[in-house]
């Protein structure tokens, strides 16, 4: 350890600029010796393939532009101990073949990203079998138009022990991406308008998010084929189409999504095959569907929910439940409160007929405010016989819960 610190006190600085000894970004990694500081001048590079493999900084002055001129990927990391900070990168190739990207950080330890722009990217910063680092502060904005030729804007692929922290994505295929990638912590990211997900990650174990802003994506964020997923204060809003949805579960296990707000999607969360999961403390917000149950999903809990104004609260495919719904707050819920308790005295039933009929036959969404579906609905709670007869919360909050 001593030795390190002795190596970053020494490292020297070396100025790259059109003015300057060394005026190529190559020159000076080639030139520098481990730990040593490239210091970059405010100014246009054309440069790409820049490979870094050895320890060092990149540190830009003012916001020097990279230009890779499409020719393929800008900066290649294969060192451990690398910093990048504060530069300006654009034009990154294209191809049907390799996922070029503006930064790809490969088998790399202790990396740190911080203070990028991306523009006319791939792929933006890609990490693949790169452990305990953190890519903070970025903004990657792509012009993205079809998913066959665009990329992701962050995107990690067996990594571990990653942070990703107050990035800005917008206008890629994925806003950010996670294959085979454990105990990642996703926070204060804002991902908006992509041309697919939000987030999307597959096979990824223990892994947080927290306090982001997934809004206007193509699909929304997809949750695949993980265990012990944290999700938390995170907002989904505005996530609309015909396969839209604020979140889409599907095999996941063991997870905690608590005081999330989902707010104007088509469907709030799409959940498949997933159980033992806690849903507490989340706002359900003038969704089309606020929870929409397509099946083998067990021993789930919901509990201290707020479900308000949505077209239906809960739609279930089965007769069979083993999930509970209990202390939620429904804007549906008609009944009373004789001992004051805050708790209503009739349960409530989430899943209305009207949503088992449009699961099957989605033409009649056009019956939506109709006076039949008033009398169907009626007809099912006074007698279930198509949706599932325990699926209830027995103490209905009468007001919302903070």
């Amino acid at each position: 350890m001593l030795l390190l610190t002795g190596t970053f006190l020494w490292g020297k600085t070396i100025s790259v600029c059109s003015d300057c000894a060394v005026r190529f970004i190559k020159e000076g990694v080639e030139m520098a010796a481990d730990f040593d500081t490239l210091l970059i001048k405010k100014g246009t590079y054309k440069e790409y393939n820049i490979l870094i493999d050895k320890p060092l900084t990149l540190l830009g002055e003012n916001y020097p532009v990279i230009d890779g001129g499409e020719k393929g990927e800008i900066i290649r990391i294969v060192s451990d101990h690398v910093t990048v900070d504060g530069l300006f990168l654009i034009n990154v190739g294209t191809s049907y073949t390799t996922d070029y990207a503006a930064i790809r950080v490969v088998k790399s330890e202790n990396f740190l990203i911080r203070n990028v722009v991306l523009e006319k990217l791939f792929f933006g910063i890609y990490l693949e079998k790169s452990n305990n680092g953190r890519v903070y502060h970025n903004k990657i904005i792509g012009d993205a138009k079809d998913e066959y030729n665009s990329g992701n804007g962050i995107q990690l692929w067996y990594s571990h022990n990653v942070v990703v922290d107050r990035n800005i994505v917008q206008g890629v295929r994925d806003g950010i991406y996670l294959e085979f990638s454990d105990h990642i912590t996703i926070n204060n990211n804002q991902s908006t308008n992509n041309l697919r997900y939000g987030l999307h990650f597959m096979f990824s174990n223990d892994d947080t998010y927290t306090n982001n802003t997934f809004q206007n994506n193509g699909a929304g964020v997809a949750v695949m084929f993980s265990k012990r997923i944290v999700m938390k204060g995170n907002t989904f809003r505005q996530n609309w189409g015909s396969a839209a949805f604020g979140m889409l579960l599907k095999e996941i296990n063991d997870a905690e999504i608590i005081d999330n707000t989902f707010e104007e999607n088509t469907i709030g969360i799409n959940i498949e095959g997933s159980n033992r999961i806690t849903y507490k403390g989340n706002d359900f917000i003038n969704n089309g569907w606020a929870v929409k149950v397509l099946g083998a999903c067990y021993s789930n809990s919901f509990e201290k929910n707020n479900f308000l104004y949505n077209s239906f609260d809960i739609s279930y495919n089965s007769k069979l439940n083993d999930n509970k719904f209990e202390n939620n707050y429904w804007s549906g819920y008609t009944g009373y409160d004789l001992d004051k308790d805050g708790i209503g005295d009739v349960p409530y039933r989430p899943v209305k007929l009207f949503s088992y009929i449009v699961n099957r036959t989605p033409e009649t969404i056009v019956l939506l405010r109709s006076l039949f579906m008033d009398i169907i609905d009626f007809s099912e709670k006074v007698s279930p016989v198509f949706t599932p007869d325990n699926l209830m919360d027995a103490m209905p909050l009468m007001k919302k819960t903070e």
